[in-house]
């Protein structure tokens, strides 16, 4: 059965076929050939999306929308040029910056390097070109998934069920995301000596600085009250979305005073697409997850890592080195829902930290999305900026070395992601 519904699934993706619908016409061939009742199709989709974590997934992506529609996004640029505008590499390091600042809210990577393609992408590309403009926004989109609220630790935790949960991963992330930020910040200030790079703000001033941080002070406090909230556990997760909508709807209506009625019904319809298309992939792979759990598979994985290996590290190794190739060539939300409930639950054999095994997954996964040959923010890049894949990707490749370099960091010291989480508890 398992190999009819991979190749059954392998055909429909290469004719073309969504891989939502690619997942749910696998499942029905394996059903098929094992002679099971259809009824567990929709049993198993129905279960899997009835979740109160999932719901907010759209919350957060909808309170990404809204700071941007709101005006929220230009006062972050304006504070974070005003930071490091007049140095060499200034205006990109802003640009990282700005995207450290959006991440906080929206928590996915293609919207918010698409927001900031729109709020920087224009003196990115006249400062350093577009090649070099599309790797800096594509990179600091990528912070979005892993510093927290991320939409993949959301949906990491609800598959994992028991094993972690959502605040501890929020917390987690908080590390290795500002290590990736600090070390991105060096590199573009080297490379914009060594190419030359102009400087292309204004020279730091004081009264400036304290202008655009009293501009932007609210815009800034509303990812510590809902992070912080959540931390504590003054609400859940889902809450803290709900209060993240709430919030951004009074800014952008009353402190920027750029959100109009007339640009809630495209806020919302992006956030709704984005939503579904999330939900389409959890619905219909979590029926495949489930037909591979009573063929044996992960039982079999497992039984075969073990004979390759008893050292917890070198498992962690290879785990990085095979979803480093499968986020090359997988969409990220498929990888958690079909890989998750096999290896986690291979992890705890090796007595490894729940939380430490999720956050190398996690950050595995979300380097696929910079990475050649389906990178998703290599293609959203592209067609924003109308260059090649192959030209972004020679200028990205640094930040890819610096996020290698941080996963293994985290392999090799796990209090890297479990410090936070445990200090709190």
């Amino acid at each position: 059965m398992v190999i009819v519904i991979s190749a059954s699934f392998v055909v429909f993706a290469l004719v073309g076929v969504p891989l939502a619908f690619s997942f749910g016409l696998a499942t029905l061939a394996g059903l098929v050939w094992s002679g099971m009742p259809f009824n567990i199709l929709a049993e198993k989709m129905i279960f899997s999306v009835s979740s109160f974590p999932l719901m907010a997934i759209p919350f957060y992506m909808l309170a990404g929308e809204l700071m941007v529609a709101g005006g929220i996004m230009t006062r972050l640029v304006a504070l974070t040029n005003a930071m490091v505008g007049n140095i060499r590499g200034g205006l990109a390091q802003g640009a990282v910056l700005s995207g450290v600042g959006l991440s906080t809210v929206s928590g996915t990577a293609v919207a918010d390097a698409a927001a900031l393609a729109s709020a920087v992408g224009r003196p990115l590309n006249e400062a350093y070109g577009r090649p070099f403009a599309s790797a800096v926004i594509a990179a600091s989109g990528n912070l979005g998934p892993i510093i927290p609220p991320s939409t993949p630790m959301i949906i990491y935790a609800t598959i994992a069920g028991n094993l972690v949960s959502i605040a501890d991963l929020f917390l987690a992330g908080i590390v290795p995301g500002l290590m990736i930020v600090a070390m991105m910040l060096t590199v573009i200030h080297l490379l914009a000596c060594l190419r030359g790079y102009p400087c292309t703000g204004d020279p730091f001033c004081l009264r400036v600085f304290f202008t655009r941080l009293r501009e932007a002070f609210l815009v800034i406090l509303m990812p510590v009250v809902v992070i912080g909230g959540i931390v504590i556990g003054a609400f859940t997760p889902t809450e803290g979305g709900a209060i993240a909508v709430t919030y951004s709807v009074f800014a952008g209506f009353f402190i920027t005073r750029q959100l109009t009625l007339r640009a809630l019904p495209d806020v919302f319809l992006r956030a709704i697409v984005t939503t579904a298309v999330v939900g389409a992939l959890i619905a219909l792979a979590s029926p495949i997850t489930f037909l591979f759990a009573i063929s044996g598979v992960p039982r079999a994985i497992g039984g075969f890592l073990q004979l390759v290996t008893t050292d917890p590290t070198i498992f962690l190794i290879l785990i990085f080195l095979a979803l480093l190739v499968v986020g090359m060539f997988v969409e990220s939300a498929t990888a958690y829902i079909l890989l998750v409930p096999v290896l986690a639950p291979i992890a705890m054999t090796y007595d490894i930290d729940p939380l430490h095994f999720a956050m190398v997954f996690i950050l595995t996964i979300i380097l696929g999305m910079i990475t050649p040959p389906v990178g998703v923010l290599l293609f959203v890049m592209s067609g924003i900026n109308k260059i090649s894949v192959s030209a972004i990707t020679r200028h990205l490749l640094p930040f890819i070395s610096i996020h290698v370099v941080t996963i293994m960091l985290v392999i090799l010291f796990p209090a890297i992601v479990t410090f936070l989480p445990n200090l709190m508890k």
